[in-house]
């Protein structure tokens, strides 16, 4: 008679499944036809969970070390003010629009190299004054610059 299950360590997130390091019972078709031989899953030896969990310990460390280099990064961006002019009528409102990718070229003229992607605006600026954006820096940290539109 065939083994009904077999366990295997997910090497990442699967779904429906589980996620990266559990350790979950499947049927050894799934695990050979599918897990294995995508590198999902590896078999349940006391080697491949010492590796796993070795693996674990430092992504974990990795991601502790980004995410206070983007607190720092956070930390630097605080305080940071931009001017951007455009043109705008009598009731302060813009003829355009500031968007992420105006306030990038205004971030990377003073020196401060930010992706585009990465600053948060609901919606373009459309009104003259001064403005708080948010700057997505990953790891669930988010630092705040100060944009004040000017007319020309």
């Amino acid at each position: 008679m065939a083994k009904t299950t077999v366990q295997v360590i997910l090497r990442d997130d699967v779904e429906h499944l589980g996620r990266s390091g559990d350790l979950v019972k499947v049927k050894p078709g799934y695990a050979r036809n599918f897990l294995l031989p995508r590198g999902l899953a590896a078999i349940a030896t006391r080697g491949n969970i010492a590796q796993i969990e070795h693996e674990k310990k430092a992504a974990l460390a990795r991601a502790a070390k980004q995410r206070a280099a983007a607190q720092a990064r956070a930390g630097e961006l605080d305080g940071v003010s931009v001017e951007i002019s455009a043109k705008a009528g009598d009731n302060k409102k813009l003829f355009g629009s500031v968007g992420a990718k105006d306030i990038a070229a205004a971030l990377e003229a003073k020196g401060i190299d930010v992706d585009r992607r990465k600053i948060v605006l609901d919606e373009p600026i459309k009104e003259l004054g001064e403005h708080e954006v948010a700057i997505r820096l990953g790891y669930e940290v988010s630092g705040t610059i100060k944009v004040q539109v000017v007319a020309e």
